[in-house]
């Protein structure tokens, strides 16, 4: 049990270390002004969260959290064209 406990645990952390990349990625990719790959960034942020979540490996809290940052980029980033 208590293995379980701790591999679902590391499971979370993986995950949202992996969204905290993501995240990290498209905030410096902005302050560069490299829009086409900010919008990538930004685009796999929202899919990874939507995967990671339907596969378990989010708490609903944690989803929240990049959903929002999601949001807030995609609202940011609205009139980002060339």
């Amino acid at each position: 049990m208590k293995l379980a406990a701790e591999q679902i645990r590391l499971a979370f952390e993986q995950a949202e270390k992996e969204l905290d990349f993501i995240l990290q990625e498209l905030k410096n990719y902005l302050s560069n002004n490299y829009k086409d790959k900010a919008h990538d960034c930004r685009k796999l942020l929202g899919s990874r969260a939507e995967e990671l979540y339907a596969a378990g490996k989010l708490t609903k809290a944690q989803y929240r959290r990049y959903r929002e940052e999601y949001r807030r980029y995609t609202e940011l980033m609205k009139d980002y064209h060339h």
